[in-house]
């Protein structure tokens, strides 16, 4: 009995292993559609760019008019992936592009395609989600029958536990200019693969999540309330590029947690709160605004360690948000981000606000493009003033800056 107790006692004790995380392997396919309009684009469904809204003007989209009735989009892969669910996101332009009628999912099974039974909803400026009992196949069809109009869609995610990492496959019109940014980058940062705090060195240095202060460089006061949703408005403007990695080139996470750690203010009255959840620094005053404690800052502490830091490592922060009063534009850099504080909070509920993206994209590595732009695209992101939301053109330049780096995390 005694034998029998130890041998239970130590199979409880033994580690379990986690369950895999869902993984987007909807990015790793090759899109088809049973017809595509002259002006629209296919390759628009698995471009890993999360849409605005249905009516979105600014990315590549899927659409039929004016052919209405059954249509279909599909992703195929070179083998079997295994999925247990799927989203997609309706195209509508209130005009010849409407919600559908009814959709579903169907699998291929190698002779021909089965219906895969779920709850289908059918929402607009949303992700309609469908979980379903694990299959295998090489090929998910998305089936529309249209209703008031034409049909078309903006993405499909395909999510699966296990299947091949999606490989480096940008679309063909985008390996020229993309080669071309990455001639320029290595031509003009000489020390671009010796510098060691991009935001992605941060990132997998904390295993996947960011810590931010918050450089409150304005006399205003502010609320508790204000407080969360400047790290709730910071928290969705990140997730939007990191989102962007799911399921690519080995990237490890399928989500970055960022947590604001700190306040810097010069007066200590400016925070309208008692609470303890963040560090709160008053008074020291670098570039005539407030600084966050070098000692807990990854800038000043690059080789990740924060021995003198008063809430210790679990305290630090890897990014600064700098809020500055009267400012216009915005910078970036692997300190953090700059801009306007009256900005900011007047752009809380925006679903894009694009010079925070701009200044992320920075601290990631990615260049300004004021005086050349690479062949083939005009308007990107990461080209101040051309657009107010990440393209698929941003998202490609963000993926081939972890393509050339992911080696130094041994990956």
């Amino acid at each position: 009995m005694r034998l029998l107790a130890i041998i239970l006692l130590t199979l409880l004790l033994l580690p379990t292993t986690p369950a895999a995380a869902a993984t987007n392997l909807a990015v790793a396919a090759t899109p088809s559609a049973s017809y595509t309009s002259p002006w629209e684009n296919v390759n628009a469904i698995n471009d890993g760019v999360d849409p605005p809204r249905s009516n979105d003007t600014a990315n590549p989209r899927w659409g039929t008019w004016p052919e209405t009735g059954t249509h279909w989009a599909e992703l195929t892969w070179p083998t079997a992936q295994t999925l247990t669910s799927a989203e997609v996101y309706f195209f509508d332009d209130g005009g010849g592009v409407r919600l559908p009628a009814s959709w579903k999912l169907q699998r291929w099974s190698g002779g021909t395609y089965i219906d895969i039974p779920g709850t289908y909803p059918t929402a607009a400026d949303t992700y309609n989600r469908v979980t379903f009992p694990e299959i295998s196949t090489v090929r998910l069809r998305v089936v529309l029958q249209s209703g008031a109009a034409s049909v078309g869609l903006l993405e499909i995610k395909a999510y699966g536990e296990s299947g091949t990492p999606a490989p480096w496959n940008p679309p063909a019109h985008l390996v020229t200019p993309l080669n071309e940014v990455w001639q320029h980058v290595e031509s003009t940062y000489p020390n671009l693969y010796g510098f060691r705090n991009y935001g992605w060195d941060q990132v997998m240095a904390n295993g996947g999540s960011i810590n931010y202060c918050v450089r409150w460089d304005s006399n205003a006061t502010v609320t508790a309330a204000q407080r969360d949703r400047i790290h709730a408005t910071l928290a969705r403007q990140f997730k939007k590029w990191t989102d962007l990695m799911i399921g690519q080139e080995g990237w490890p996470y399928t989500d970055v947690p960022v947590k604001v750690v700190g306040w810097a203010v010069r007066d200590r009255n400016q925070l309208q709160w008692t609470d303890d959840s963040v560090d709160i620094y008053v008074g020291d005053i670098r570039e005539n605004a407030p600084q966050c404690a070098p000692a807990c800052g990854r800038f000043f502490n690059q080789n990740g360690t924060y021995p003198n830091c008063p809430g210790g490592a679990a305290r630090h922060y890897d990014m600064s948000l700098w809020l500055t009063a009267g400012m216009g534009g915005g910078a970036g850099g692997d300190w953090g981000q700059r801009l306007g504080s009256e900005y900011y909070l007047a752009n809380l509920d925006a679903d894009n606000m694009h010079i925070l993206l701009h200044e992320i994209g920075h601290s990631f590595g990615l260049d300004d493009f004021y005086d050349w732009t690479p062949s083939g695209v005009c308007c990107f992101l990461m080209k101040a003033g051309s657009a107010s939301s990440i393209t698929e053109f941003d998202a490609w330049m963000f993926r081939d800056w972890w393509r050339h780096l992911k080696s130094r995390y041994g990956l």
